[in-house]
């Protein structure tokens, strides 16, 4: 049997630089790829050397809706949120705030912890640590 991993995830945001410069400060990752993308738009790569989130903007940043989270989770074919493991919760969840976002939904639970956030587009993040 063949392992299969996930590589990248890519995201429609209204400005792409700035939502990878957020995650950067965030998590500590680095900017993989940019340039133009596809339909004249605009996209950044941005993660590690193994797996990234492909930030996409279309042009002009035509045809974006600025995100919300009021049950957002129950439309089907709609992102619920993206999980990023971390090393040191506290750590991280001290960045979110200082990036100006509100970590929320805290949960303990065998065998890690996690919370939660959205970014300024209203996408949602679960950042969870298995090794506390």
């Amino acid at each position: 049997m063949t392992t299969a991993l996930l590589e990248h995830v890519n995201l429609t945001v209204n400005d792409p630089k700035k939502t990878a410069a957020k995650l950067i400060e965030i998590f500590g990752w680095h900017v993989r790829w940019e340039g133009a993308a596809m339909n004249n738009g605009y996209t950044v790569h941005v993660g590690t050397k193994e797996r990234y989130i492909a930030l996409y903007r279309p042009e002009n940043g035509k045809q974006i809706a600025q995100g919300t989270h009021d049950r957002a989770d129950e439309r089907v074919g709609h992102l619920n949120h993206i999980a990023i493991v971390v090393d040191d919760l506290d750590a991280i969840e001290k960045k979110v705030q200082a990036a100006g976002y509100t970590p929320e939904s805290h949960g303990d639970y065998e065998p890690g912890r996690r919370f939660y956030f959205y970014d300024h587009d209203g996408i949602e993040y679960e950042v969870v640590s298995y090794s506390e």
